[in-house]
């Protein structure tokens, strides 16, 4: 014989992972909290995240590689908004081809250009996977934390649940009836024959009473508003992240500063401060909405984080001004180097052999480089300027054209009646600033 649970066991159970008025609404893109499409805020109601986790995020690696564009075009297409059951992925299949779909694939096309072009950048790489990586398993902790502990008591709870739909229904709770006139049992007959209230003003022998505490309970149950949720117990948590962002900014890139390149140094102190902007704003979450504020700062850090990522690695930490005049064609070296400063190269001293070809390279990672080549030697120059001015000779110097990817080969030959020394073959590259060329009469 087989014990049948009974429906107080099935209340005592708990809820049923599955049943439709428990299970949790399905992948949807939101109508209501949305910015672009709606997927940020289908994915906070599915995950149980505040929204503004996934817009932070999602913004982050769009900046840092193109993986949120592709992440948002894809999901803009595969997800289908709240009250329907197809997706913009299979309007287009269909040949309805509408605004919002072009729209999801043009975001995910701009996110796999800007992927491919950051192929080369490992640190970015890294970065934006470690923290797509962070995200999926937060969303993933937080989706199933509410789940029953086995299957035991899945079980058991699905078991109570169907016993709980057999049983019969409860009898239906009727109201009281309304107070009347005088009656026998409100106001019984008393000896002298009248009718009256019994007693210290019960106004009954039995049956409800109705007196103002009775009336009280017979009210509509009125739900009190529920308490305000502050962070933390009160403490705001906008100023202190901003100032522990700070910190961790200021201890990553001076703990870099002397062994990195400049732009290494920025990427990890931004990306301390914008994993303290993450860990605040997952707790504001716990505790209460996340402020204007920091959102505003931890995008403009990403965004720094995006330039400092582009910064040339030859840029270094400490300012010099170097310069080069080789006395004879042995002591040329192949390269000439300024991480950040000035380089200049003078060749106007170097005895130059009729015939002979001397090739070096010069680079400077940010500010000026200047060659100086006397007037009677053919030099061939090819200049590789990042974002910056190329400066010629015969060139005004409040002539500055300041533009990126700078890219040209000249031959500069020697002046009218002067026969040529010899060749010059010299690459010069400079990633922020100036290349500057000038002749020097020999």
């Amino acid at each position: 014989m087989t014990d049948t649970p009974t429906p107080q066991d099935a209340h005592q159970a708990g809820p049923v992972h599955g049943d439709p008025q428990d299970t949790r609404p399905p992948l949807r893109r939101s109508r209501e909290q949305k910015v672009v499409s709606g997927v940020c805020g289908g994915l906070g109601r599915f995950f149980d995240v505040d929204p503004v986790i996934f817009r932070v995020v999602l913004g982050v690696l769009a900046v840092s590689g193109g993986l949120g564009l592709i992440l948002y075009g894809f999901a803009w297409l595969l997800i289908p908004l709240e009250g329907e059951e197809e997706n913009e992925a299979r309007r287009m299949l269909s040949g309805r081809v509408e605004g919002p779909a072009l729209t999801a694939v043009l975001c995910a096309l701009v996110g796999c250009g800007l992927f491919l072009s950051m192929l080369n950048n490992s640190a970015v790489m890294s970065f934006a996977l470690m923290l797509t990586a962070a995200l999926a398993g937060a969303s993933y902790w937080s989706h199933h934390r509410h789940e029953p502990g086995g299957e035991a008591a899945v079980s058991a709870a699905q078991k109570a649940h169907k016993a709980q739909k057999t049983a019969a229904p409860p009898p239906e709770t009727k109201a009281p009836p309304a107070p009347g006139g005088p009656s026998w049992w409100r106001d019984p007959i008393i000896k002298d024959g009248t009718t009256g209230p019994i007693g210290a003003g019960t106004g009954y022998l039995w049956g409800p009473d109705d007196g103002p505490q009775a009336a009280e309970e017979r009210a509509p149950l009125r739900l009190r508003p529920a308490p305000a949720v502050t962070p933390l117990g009160g403490t705001p948590l906008g100023g202190w992240t901003f100032l522990v962002a700070v910190v961790a900014l200021a201890l990553g890139t001076g703990l870099s500063w002397r062994h990195q390149p400049l732009g290494t140094c920025l990427e990890i102190g931004l990306a301390c401060a914008l994993a303290v902007f993450g860990l605040g704003m997952t707790v504001s979450s716990r505790y209460g909405r996340t402020g204007g504020g920091t959102v505003v700062a931890a995008v403009l850090t990403a965004l720094l984080l995006a330039g400092a990522a582009a910064l040339p690695k030859s840029v270094s930490t400490q300012w010099t001004h170097s310069t080069w005049r080789p006395e004879t064609v042995a002591a040329v070296r192949d390269e000439y180097r300024v991480g950040s400063g000035v380089g200049e190269l003078d060749l106007t001293g170097l005895p130059w052999q009729r015939g002979g070809t001397v090739s070096t390279r010069a680079e400077v990672g940010a500010g000026q480089l200047k060659l100086t080549v006397p007037d009677d030697v053919t030099a061939r120059i090819t200049m590789d300027v990042g974002v910056g001015d190329i400066r010629l000779p015969g060139e005004a110097r409040d002539d500055v054209d300041v533009r990126p990817e700078q890219k040209k080969h000249v031959t500069l030959e020697p002046q009218a009646g002067k026969p040529s020394r010899g060749t010059l073959e010299i690459r010069l590259k400079v990633g922020i600033g100036q290349v500057e060329v000038d002749r020097a009469s020999s």
